[in-house]
């Protein structure tokens, strides 16, 4: 199983200046990815920013959001900025998405949360035309250079709607930042809804935990704020509760995800302390 670590692009008030300087951290200590999490109305940085300043901070280590609220965004748009990352990155971003559950993230007007689920299959279209080098519609022009590629993707969610498009459009699945308990049961759903659509092989898997290991107060602190308003009754305590804050809870989260037969684990950051990448590092790689 390999081992990501998460970018703290979403801890409130990050310092951004840190990103570069952890993303080639991350990369010279031997993580596999690393990762970014998404939203708009909250004080930290873009994901598709920070992806892209890791993008340049880096040469080999993977990129991926976990996941980015798509449907906050106009399709081409998305599109084009991602297969952008890819390419300046030579071709390491995976795009992790899903649609979203919080109505102050969605200030684009028109893309606001009602039928979100249908905006999303109709911008998936969208993407494949875009990363296809399809003209963008009213124009004769594509919306990326040539050379491109179909960016994968990985789906976020547990809705039936979340599975069918995780089969239908692209490489497997991201789970919640929930123990690893919990994401069992969202695996072996991705897996049967693979199976049944006839996709060979399996679908990628990837879990997600929170670590801390500088100032763990803090971290649960600032995971508890960016929790907070969550819909889902119960979920922010889930999640604090599961932030790891000492080398034998982050061994054991490995250990559960890799019983799981999970493909890689993230482990998110609660807090912007540079050294918690070498401290990570020192666990688990």
């Amino acid at each position: 199983m390999r081992i990501g670590i998460g970018i703290p692009n979403q801890v409130r008030d990050v310092n951004a200046q840190v990103i570069p300087a952890w993303a080639r951290r991350a990369e010279e200590a031997g993580f596999a990815t690393l990762g970014t999490t998404g939203r708009i109305a909250y004080p930290g940085v873009m994901d598709t920013v920070a992806l892209a300043a890791a993008a340049g901070a880096t040469t080999r280590i993977g990129l991926l959001s976990q996941v980015l609220v798509a449907t906050t965004w106009p399709g081409t748009l998305l599109a084009k900025e991602a297969a952008s990352i890819d390419a300046v990155s030579g071709g390491r971003l995976t795009l992790g998405i899903g649609v979203g559950i919080r109505e102050d993230d969605f200030v684009v007007p028109g893309h606001g949360p009602r039928d979100r689920g249908a905006r999303m299959d109709r911008d998936l279209e969208t993407y494949r035309s875009v990363w296809a080098g399809e003209p963008v519609p009213g124009s004769p022009n594509p919306a990326v250079p040539a050379g491109g590629r179909q960016v994968p993707l990985l789906f976020g969610g547990t809705t039936p709607a979340a599975y069918r498009r995780m089969v239908q459009w692209s490489d497997g699945y991201i789970a919640g930042s929930v123990p690893a308990s919990l994401a069992a049961g969202a695996f072996d759903t991705a897996r049967t809804a693979w199976q049944e659509a006839g996709r060979p092989g399996q679908p990628r898997l990837v879990g997600v935990n929170y670590f801390a290991l500088g100032d763990p107060d803090r971290a649960r602190a600032t995971v508890a704020d960016y929790y907070g308003a969550t819909a889902t009754a119960g979920f922010q305590d889930l999640v604090v509760n599961n932030v790891h804050t000492g080398a034998a809870a982050i061994r054991d989260a490995v250990r559960q995800f890799e019983d799981l037969g999970a493909d890689e684990l993230i482990l998110g950051p609660g807090t912007d302390d540079l050294d918690d990448v070498s401290r990570l590092a020192d666990i688990v790689l």
